[in-house]
């Protein structure tokens, strides 16, 4: 198993593609805290992996990324628990489209605080931890469109490009220190919200992909997994997009 005995912390796991990653990396090992701001969505997605992997270590904590006290309080919580964290993926995010004309603070407000402000209050406390094990990585969600940009994504694209910004920022930083930073820019993806956008815009979407259909979130999953364990040990400040060859 590629992470047994690291204890690693997802946030945003209880649906999509940080609860695939989570049972992705509970399968190869891992001690899984599963984060997210509905407790009951929480345990059941524990359950659900538990299902799958009766053998899994999974830890259901709430926690509200774009609260710095949340935060806070789960990485203690994480900390009295195991005393230690190898891996942080950070996946929590919020999607809210409009026209530049039509944005409203409260959005800009709400998609920064989650996507962009999240990942730094996260990888803050990481960081102290994984300094204590002797390093460590973090794997941030970004998206293809914080890459290309997209219409009637501003807010979107500018938390997501940000997250891009701290990423390599943060892999410069914390490299003496032994813990690896890298992104993943996924595409158009099979989730809730990909299948929220309606029939046409749906196939539009796919039409534009060269490999000819919708990624899987076990696609982005296994990703993350290759740049939490050591099989990615000498990659940092990467950006790697998995989008099947989207055009946007």
């Amino acid at each position: 198993m590629l992470l047994q005995g690291k204890v690693a912390l997802v946030t945003g796991a209880g649906r999509g593609i940080g609860l695939t990653t989570a049972a992705v990396l509970a399968r190869e090992g891992a001690h899984v805290v599963v984060t997210g701001r509905d407790q009951a969505q929480l345990d059941g997605a524990c359950a659900g992996i538990a299902a799958e992997q009766p053998a899994a270590q999974l830890t259901p904590l709430v926690c509200d990324v774009s609260r710095p006290d949340s935060v806070r309080d789960t990485f203690q919580a994480v900390f009295k628990l195991t005393r230690k964290l190898d891996v942080l993926v950070s996946n929590a995010g919020v999607l809210d489209d409009a026209l530049i004309g039509m944005v409203t603070e409260a959005q800009i407000r709400r998609v920064f605080e989650t996507n962009t402000f999240g990942v730094l209050y996260c990888a803050q406390y990481a960081s102290r931890l994984m300094q204590r094990a002797g390093g460590g990585s973090i794997v941030n969600l970004a998206s293809i469109i914080g890459v290309t940009g997209n219409v009637g994504q501003a807010v979107y694209a500018g938390s997501k490009a940000a997250v891009i910004g701290i990423t390599r920022s943060l892999a410069k930083e914390l490299a003496p220190q032994n813990i690896r930073v890298n992104a993943i820019a996924p595409g158009f993806i099979d989730t809730g919200m990909a299948r929220s956008i309606g029939p046409d815009k749906f196939t539009e979407r796919v039409a534009s992909i060269k490999l000819g259909r919708i990624g899987t979130p076990e696609e982005v999953a296994r990703v993350a997994l290759f740049l939490a364990s050591e099989l990615s040990s000498y990659v940092t400040g990467q950006v790697i997009g998995v989008d099947g060859g989207m055009l946007i």
